[in-house]
């Protein structure tokens, strides 16, 4: 599985560099998926801009990254551009379960108000 991994002190970046995020590629996912939520990276921006299409497999890697994330911090999915994926989101609802954003760089910001959220909430 091909990916790169911008780690930032409030938040990383994983962006899958497949076209198919299938059931061959969706186990190795979890994976990582676990290993960053052990790694304590709290906020996880997961980039798919580069993925044309994914199955129920891949849906399912989607779904268990948002509940490693839940109540520890956030998981977004951004990049998703490409109309097999889009669709599959729309079927799925899945805007009315994850937190979906267009574009990496209102990720980070989305990411960046979360942390600060966090910590003023942390003082009181």
């Amino acid at each position: 599985m091909k990916f790169s991994l911008d780690k930032q002190e409030q938040y990383s970046v994983f962006s899958l560099e497949e076209e198919n995020l299938n059931s061959i590629l969706a186990p190795n996912l979890k994976s990582e998926f676990v290993f960053l939520r052990n790694e304590g990276v709290r906020h996880l921006i997961f980039n798919l801009s580069n993925v044309k299409y994914v199955d129920s497999s891949g849906l399912s890697a989607i779904l268990t990254a948002n509940r490693l994330w839940k109540g520890y911090g956030t998981f977004i999915l951004t990049g998703a551009q490409h109309p097999p994926v889009l669709k599959l989101i729309e079927i799925s609802r899945l805007e009315s379960i994850l937190t979906i954003i267009p574009t990496v760089q209102e990720s980070i910001d989305y990411a960046m108000m979360s942390e600060l959220e966090r910590q003023i909430t942390e003082e009181d």
